[in-house]
Formats: structure tokens, sequence, C-alpha cells
């Protein structure tokens, strides 16, 4: 296990932490705590971090332009005004089903957005990939238990994502010029021991940055699956990585307290609080979503 030089980035704990992104426009983070249907806001100019309430549960976002986001939620797509965070129906999802919930997401190279739904209990395979592309969704990987891990390399012709509940990531040929999947997935690494695999993000040399759910860390593998570093996140359930920075070489982690019980939270003193890693990392900008 690596350490590397590690802040509390935001003392507020979330009962679960996800989602964060990074507006390099306005050098601004965002980040999710799902449960508590909360949308945090961290400007790096000032140092300033605003918690907005949100109607529902919600899970990520990706900008637009420099007025708008749009956000993943537990019964569809929204588009967020940023200035006073208005939020308008863009499509439903699993608006119909009471069971699920949305999870995991990010924008592929070419602005076609890939998200995730699950069981709010994480029942077995209730969820589902989705992608939303040229304005219209499309289902790519039905009954998938706990969708995470969705990343992209950086020239989009391979795409990731895992089933936290079978702890497996899958990569898959993809079309680099629309984000859609030209084969069919295949499994790229199977984790073992402690923890689960969780959020992650890709850097620009193609490496892929892996928060372990369970293991407090970050891990790093390169393109042909090949663990090359952990690095040490002070709260047990490490839940996802940001590229952040005006350089993008540190990385935001967010982590959460659900599940733990009293004595649990007691021995992991970070637990939920959002983190920022020195870790010499070589991010990119996050691309902005399209809409049609």
């Amino acid at each position: 296990m690596e350490d590397v030089p590690t802040s509390v980035l935001s003392a507020e704990r979330c009962h679960l932490g996800e989602g964060p992104t990074y507006d390099a426009t306005t050098d601004t983070a965002w980040w999710f705590d799902i449960r508590e249907c909360r949308l945090f806001e961290h400007r790096f100019a000032d140092g300033r971090t605003s918690i907005h309430k949100l109607p529902n549960m919600a899970s990520a976002l990706a900008r637009i332009d420099d007025i708008r986001q749009l956000m993943l939620t537990e019964d569809g797509l929204y588009v967020r005004e940023i200035a006073n965070g208005r939020l308008t129906l863009f499509a439903a999802l699993e608006a119909d089903n009471p069971v699920t919930r949305s999870n995991d997401a990010r924008v592929h190279p070419s602005g076609t957005f890939w998200m995730g739904t699950m069981g709010k209990r994480a029942e077995k395979g209730a969820g589902a990939i989705y992608a939303l592309h040229r304005g219209q969704i499309t289902r790519l990987y039905p009954e998938v238990t706990i969708p995470n891990a969705i990343c992209f390399s950086p020239n989009g012709d391979i795409g990731y994502f895992a089933d936290t509940g079978k702890n497996v990531l899958y990569r898959v040929p993809l079309d680099a010029a629309t984000g859609l999947p030209l084969g069919d997935p295949a499994p790229f690494i199977q984790h073992k021991g402690v923890g689960g695999i969780d959020g992650a993000v890709v850097d620009a040399d193609g490496l892929i940055w892996n928060a372990r759910w369970g293991g407090g860390c970050v891990d790093v593998y390169d393109p042909a699956g090949k663990r090359l570093r952990s690095l040490r996140v002070p709260a047990k359930q490490s839940s996802c990585p940001a590229f952040v920075g005006r350089d993008f070489s540190k990385v935001l982690v967010t982590s959460a307290w659900q599940d733990m019980d009293e004595a649990a939270r007691a021995a992991d003193p970070g637990h939920g609080q959002t983190f920022l890693l020195d870790a010499a990392a070589r991010g990119r900008p996050e691309p902005d979503v399209k809409l049609s």
C-alpha cells in the first residue's frame, strides 16, 4: 500500500458518497451523497464547499455547457441549471420501477453518456447499463447487480465497466466516434481479496484508477490489467475517484458509511469524508455530454 500526501477536501460525512466529476472551465468539483439526496459543489478558487439538497436520489452529472449540466437520478435524466439548480426532465429512465435507482456513469470522449441502474437493496440482476447517444437511450447490458467503474480509454476505442456483485471489471471494444459497443464485453480483471471493484476513471496514459470499496484504497491498473499501484485512502469504503486541479494531477476520492454500525464507524475515523490525494497523476478533462 502506497501513502501519498492526502488531505480532507470535505469533512461532511456522506452516507454514500459517489459520482465525483470536475469541471475544468470553472475549477469546480462536484459529487453526490446518493442516500441523503445531496449534491456537493467545491470551488477550488476559494476553497468553499456548498451542499445542494435534491428532490430525490441522484448519482452522477456531466457538463453540457457553461450554464447547464445533465444529472442522473433514480427516475431519469434531468437538465440542471448551474446558476439556480432548477431541474427539467430530459428523459425518464426506469421511472416505473420502484426497485431501482441510478448509480455509476461517465461521458465517453464522443459525448455519449453511459449510465447504470441497480436495485436500491442491491437486488441481484435488478440493474442495467445504458447509453444516451444522440438523444436516445439504449439499454446495453441487462441483469447487472451493481454497475460501477464505467470509464473509457483516452481515444475512446475501449470501454470498461464492472459488476461489483461479481467483482469483475469488463472491457469492450467501442466505436470511438459514437461510444457504442462493437463487440461483446469480456472479463478483464477479476478482483480477489479484500474489498470490491467500485468507481473508476482512466488517465491520459490509459491507466485505470479504481476505488476499492472495503479496501480503503485506489488501485491503478495498466491497459493489460496489471496492478501498478495501490494508494491508501483514509476511509475503508472508498467509492470513486476523479482527477481534479488545473493540471489534473490530484485525485478526489469519495467514501461512504453505508451499512456500517456505530462500532465500525468508530474504527474508521474518515468514514464518509471526501479526500484529495496528491498522487502525481496524469489525468485528463471530462468531455461534455451531447444531448443530440
